[in-house]
């Protein structure tokens, strides 16, 4: 076709920009902090109730859609097949989303909340503090975060499989407006959202070199340098370019197996391995907690509205979920094929807020549990080392530690793994001009044209986060970057609350055109 085989604008802006700004934070890596920091702070402080409002927002549209006629609807219509079993399909769900997240922040972000509990009258260091830091884990890494992600790529596709709209962000607005959006209009919103990915990713993949690096430094003669960092860097990208590259059958599916499987043999090792009754008992009382305050937290009401604290964590939170989401949706929408709106719902919130809550209960309760046995001892690791440092820290208490701290480097290495080959499947697809569920087959069916497009795609992509991600890495301009990712929350916010609006339409007015 004389337009030529990818959506120029989708491809081109989003490089372009990504790149550019990427090499001001290294020219301007000071100025480049302060400018990404100051904006942010002006979005919290304009928008942090609505952040607040929507998520909970989201987990009540969930619940709705769960209980109603909605529910029922086959995604993708009543005799689709299932693109993946349901083990594969909550597998990569699981570590698709926030399971890198969780690897690390589990033992680290609850010694922030003991030693300053979200300015309320509670004594740092304490038996309450450290529910309240639970609790908080829980309302920052379980069902809100998981509903956040759920509400558009739920809504995506049911528009993309039952109503056989592209495969864009836009998609959902042509439904509720009842036109298609214009080609331009589309175009922008899907490079604005693909921009956020970028930047997301470059930022998680370089706290992965970090991460990955520290522990080999710890495991190894090795010391961390800037080979060191390229080293791991190029692994990580040639194993997520070549898992993408093979198939969704062949390898994000493997992978995500493996993964979810670490997983659980971790949480497993470490409940028996560690206090366990003292875990136990701490989650008991945080989930009392977690569940009476659940609805004045996610609404920001007395006495838990401390606005600095707030900004500093559930919001930013919020804001960083909304950032990833609407890509992600894309993703997550595409492989749901099969199932209906309840089993998505269980697949895509219930359970991996389960699996969260258990991972934080587990991980978060062992690390509390150190620090209040012996005060400073992990928040000396947290301050002066950094929060990836303080899960080694937390596992050198725990018999086997050396052969513990492998199988986390282990599983930090395929978290993200998986995590960019379902953002590479998606970059790639999203910036190909054939974007119809008719028209864009899988990578195992598709001719050897398309495959070759795709491929060069996700080569270009991978090649650009990686390359980005290693050199902020060593010139230390990260922290520009993971504040600009995160930026791209507030547009995010509300194309999140019209995909939920559409949903509520598709749901109730448009519940007849679903079943096909």
């Amino acid at each position: 076709m004389s337009q030529g085989p990818i959506r120029h604008i989708v491809f081109w802006l989003p490089l372009t920009l990504f790149t550019t700004l990427v090499v001001t934070s290294l020219i301007m890596p000071v100025k480049f902090l302060r400018a990404a920091t100051a904006l942010n702070n002006l979005i919290l402080d304009i928008f942090s109730q609505a952040f607040s409002l929507a998520a909970f927002a989201f987990v009540l549209t969930c619940l709705w859609a769960a209980v109603s006629p909605l529910g029922k609807i086959r995604i993708g219509g009543h005799d689709a097949v299932p693109l993946l079993s349901r083990w594969n399909w909550m597998a990569i769900t699981l570590t698709t989303t926030v399971a890198i997240g969780i690897l690390f922040w589990a033992t680290a972000e609850p010694l922030y909340h003991l030693y300053t509990p979200g300015g309320l009258p509670i004594e740092p260091n304490s038996v309450e503090a450290a529910r309240f830091s639970m609790a908080s884990l829980y309302l920052h890494w379980s069902f809100t975060p998981y509903a956040i992600y759920t509400i558009p790529g739920l809504t995506f596709a049911l528009c993309y499989y039952n109503l056989k709209k592209p495969f864009s962000l836009s998609a959902p607005i042509s439904v509720l407006i009842n036109r298609p959006v214009p080609r331009i209009g589309a175009d922008l919103l899907d490079s604005l959202a693909l921009i956020a990915l970028l930047f997301g990713l470059s930022a998680s993949l370089g706290a992965g070199i970090m991460s990955i690096s520290g522990g080999i430094d710890r495991l190894s003669p090795l010391s961390v340098n800037p080979v060191l960092t390229g080293f791991v860097a190029l692994t990580i990208i040639s194993a997520f370019f070549m898992s993408s590259a093979s198939g969704l059958q062949r390898g994000i599916r493997v992978l995500s197996d493996i993964n979810t499987k670490i997983f659980i043999a971790l949480m497993i090792f470490v409940l028996i391995a560690g206090p366990t009754l003292e875990i136990l008992s701490l989650g008991r009382q945080s989930l009392v907690t977690y569940a009476k305050e659940f609805i004045p937290r996610s609404l920001m009401l007395e006495p838990h509205n401390d606005e600095p604290w707030l900004k500093s964590w559930t919001v930013f939170y919020f804001a960083n979920w909304m950032a990833w989401a609407p890509l992600a949706a894309l993703f997550l929408g595409k492989i749901s094929r099969g199932y209906t709106v309840r089993e998505y719902i269980l697949v895509n919130l219930f359970l991996p807020a389960i699996f969260s809550i258990l991972w934080m209960t587990i991980f978060g309760g062992l690390a509390i549990n150190i620090e209040l046995a012996t005060p400073q001892i992990l928040n000396d690791v947290l301050e002066n080392l950094g929060p990836e440092h303080v899960l080694y820290a937390v596992l050198d208490t725990l018999p086997l530690a050396t052969g513990l701290a492998l199988l986390v480097v282990t599983v930090s290495f395929l978290s993200y793994v998986t995590a960019a080959d379902s953002s590479l499947d998606v970059i790639a697809t999203l910036t190909r001009r054939k974007t119809t569920a008719v028209e864009l087959k899988t990578d195992m069916t598709a001719g050897p044209k398309a495959r070759k497009i795709s491929l060069i795609l996700k080569f270009i992509w991978a090649l650009a986060v990686g390359f980005a991600a290693w050199i902020m890495t060593t010139l230390s301009g990260i922290d520009g970057v993971k504040m600009l990712s995160n930026l791209g929350g507030l547009p995010a916010l509300f194309i999140i609350v019209i995909f939920n609006v559409t949903l509520i339409v598709l749901g109730t007015v448009k519940l007849k055109a679903l079943r096909v």
